[in-house]
């Protein structure tokens, strides 16, 4: 790799920098400027030397990716597309972590361009990372299998913190990384031994270089300048033997002294989190060589400069585009799915390959969405994903599909490009990875474990609904019906916790052909969902009798009325989800009997049925109907705003046991006997 030579302007652009982020900082009277400050010539470095990367062309396929795993060290990235052209301007830096301004407190994907993901909680941003370099490794895959072009080629650089790796989910994903031997992840750990609450030996003392080693990666150690500063011309070198280096991911473990050079602030936890103060801000840009009493001082001459970076990265994509151009008409069938993928269309009539599954035979929703998986994968190479060590349980295999593990892989069925990915049991990184994946562009992730894991993960889940990404997580054991593993594995507030994460859709469909048609909608719409699923058989509703199956697609609608013979008349309603909705259809025909019309409504997914205009909700849930039953083995919390005052529910409010699940299920009140009892009850309170 070929870089222009350092110059003068380049040494002032880093200078212009570190004082951007003391200013911004005092600006708003609080962030993070310490950081900004002593990352300043390492970011600056990667956007005007080292990365593959287009400002005209943000969204260029080829283009490396830049994360900032610690987010809070936002204007370390804001500073740079400021300097390089992408939208950012010195206006931006001034209203920093204001509202509606294009620099929030931390980056967010999809509101401010070059931000390739939203980052903040600390050790996401390397997981997501993993996630991009899996992800690209697949999607090599799809377009060039035979590895005859280097065209799809590009590496994911991120920059992490002590703090990212003290974390968890960093330590989950970076061991996977280190077994798939992700040749194209380059992580610069900013190690400066500070954090809010001091000098981070106070609970950090490993050595880091030694752990990530262990895990099969390259480590390679730069060390600060005798005054502390970045050694530029070491951490340049350390770059390129980086980019070099294909077999295995690369940690930079870069010493720093935050807020270098403060005088006064350098070193310590007052720069981490604080404005600098007057004082202190005056005396770094004297120390800087700047004038004290001008602020956000940006020189015509060195925007130009870093802004020339615009040209030169025309130049390489006009390259890139002729050589693009031969291979797309050299390669028609991969260049049509390239473009179907990068419209984000579908084929004409996907979705008519979607099983209708028989009555005859009960049916496990998790297996139902078993072989639903394997119809999608057939007509969607870019459907791909696997579990937390839990496949045959999740059914989330892909069959034939091979396991997705590096050619040096010595295990049976591995494959660089293969669809069954083996997350381990790193529940919060599969969680996390797939966001990765899903941001870098092209594939259709999904990740399966228990409904009563997804705690473990919560923190990727909410980030994924945070960006509206199109990843969908698989969880199955629903209930207390997963039986005899007792309650550590019951989930009895999971339901409810994960739908109250704004812009999540929770889905647990009734039997097996609602959860074919959920698939289907799932996959339309693109967006982060969540599929809980039984573990035990369920029947499968005789549609010729009740609802056709495809009004699941809405989240909820009536699956029987009161009456067969008289529709409109209904003395309650029962609203049912899963596992519960056949024992509903079953108090419905004991309250039949005695003369009590009762409605079953079936609702897979509260968020789809209140997208749904007011006119439907009300056709579903009759507003003169007072008289109503919410029946799901979970806790009620969500369901009190659609049964009201008068209305009962049949919930479960306490933890699970060791049990069967026909056991469980009577102990615990989810009989018909307990539903018809509590719809007798509505009705009188209504009545009251």
């Amino acid at each position: 790799m070929k870089l222009q030579k350092w110059q003068e302007l380049d040494d002032q652009a880093v200078v212009i920098s570190r004082a951007l982020a003391m200013d911004a900082v005092q600006k708003v009277g609080n962030g993070h400027p310490g950081t900004a400050m002593s990352l300043a010539p390492v970011a600056y470095t990667l956007f005007q030397r080292i990365l593959k990367h287009d400002p005209s062309n943000p969204n260029w396929i080829a283009r490396d990716r830049f994360i900032l795993s610690c987010g809070h060290s936002s204007l370390t990235l804001y500073i740079q597309l400021y300097l390089s052209g992408y939208g950012v301007e010195l206006e931006d830096l001034k209203s920093f972590r204001t509202y509606n301004s294009l620099t929030p407190g931390h980056p967010e994907y999809g509101h401010t361009v070059g931000v390739e993901t939203t980052t903040g909680p600390l050790g996401q941003g390397v997981a997501n990372g993993v996630g991009m370099a899996m992800a690209a490794r697949y999607e090599k895959g799809l377009l060039d299998p035979n590895d005859k072009t280097d065209l799809f080629d590009h590496n994911i650089w991120v920059i992490c913190s002590d703090g990212d790796l003290q974390e968890g989910v960093s330590a989950e994903a970076s061991s996977l990384a280190g077994t798939q031997q992700l040749g194209n992840l380059k992580v610069i750990y900013d190690d400066n031994r500070i954090s809010i609450e001091g000098d981070t030996h106070v609970a950090f003392t490993e050595d880091v270089g030694a752990r990530y080693r262990a895990y099969g990666w390259d480590v390679i150690e730069v060390e600060a300048k005798k005054n502390g500063d970045v050694d530029r011309d070491k951490l340049e070198n350390a770059m390129l033997k980086a980019i070099d280096q294909k077999a295995k991911p690369v940690l930079i473990r870069l010493h720093t002294v935050i807020a270098w050079p403060a005088p006064n602030a350098k070193g310590t936890a007052k720069s981490h989190g604080s404005a600098l103060g007057a004082d202190e801000v005056a005396a770094t840009k004297i120390a800087l060589g700047l004038d004290p009493e001008k602020t956000f001082i940006a020189p015509d001459e060195v925007i130009a400069h870093t802004r020339s970076i615009k040209s030169r990265a025309t130049d390489l994509y006009n390259q890139w585009l002729i050589e693009f151009n031969k291979w797309q008409k050299e390669n028609p069938e991969q260049n049509a799915l390239l473009t179907r993928l990068l419209e984000n269309k579908l084929p004409k009539d996907w979705d008519k390959s979607l099983p209708v599954f028989p009555i005859e035979k009960e049916i496990a929703t998790r297996a139902a969405s078993g072989k639903v998986i394997q119809e999608i994968a057939k007509l969607l190479p870019e459907f791909w994903g696997g579990s937390a060590d839990l496949a045959d349980s999740n059914n989330t295999t892909i069959e034939g599909g091979g396991s997705f593990l590096p050619t040096s892989s010595n295990m049976v069925g591995a494959n660089p490009f293969g669809r069954i990915i083996h997350f381990g049991i790193r529940e919060h990184a599969m969680g996390a990875i797939i966001n990765g994946a899903a941001l870098h562009g092209l594939v259709k992730p999904f990740a399966g474990t228990f409904l009563v894991f997804s705690d473990y993960m919560r923190g990727a889940v909410r980030l994924s609904a945070l960006m509206q990404l199109p990843v969908t997580y698989i969880w199955t054991h629903d209930s207390i019906g997963l039986g005899e593993d007792g309650p550590t594995h019951q989930p009895v507030e999971h339901l409810a916790a994960l739908r109250a994460i704004p812009g999540f859709a929770v889905i647990r469909p009734a039997d097996a052909n609602e959860v074919s048609v959920c698939w289907g909608r799932i996959i339309t719409d693109a967006k982060p969902v969540g599929l809980a699923l039984s573990r035990q058989n369920l029947p499968v509703i005789d549609r010729s009798k009740f609802t056709n199956a495809q009004a699941a697609a809405k989240g909820a609608y009536i699956l029987a009325y009161g009456d067969d013979s008289e529709p409109n008349k209904c003395d309650v309603i029962l609203i049912a989800t899963g596992s519960e909705v056949s024992l509903a259809l079953a108090a419905r025909d004991v309250l039949l009997g005695e003369k009590i019309k009762a409605q079953v409504v079936s609702a897979p997914s509260i968020e789809w049925f209140m997208e749904q205009p007011e006119s439907y909700r009300n056709e579903v849930l009759p507003k003169g109907i007072r008289a109503r039953v919410s029946i799901e083995a979970g806790v009620a919390q969500p369901w009190y705003q659609f049964i009201g005052d008068s209305g009962v529910a049949v919930s479960l409010e306490h933890f699970g046991a060791s049990a069967t699940a026909s056991v469980l299920f009577k102990e615990f009140g989810f009989t018909i006997e307990k539903i018809v009892s509590a719809a007798k009850e509505s009705i009188k309170k209504a009545n009251e």
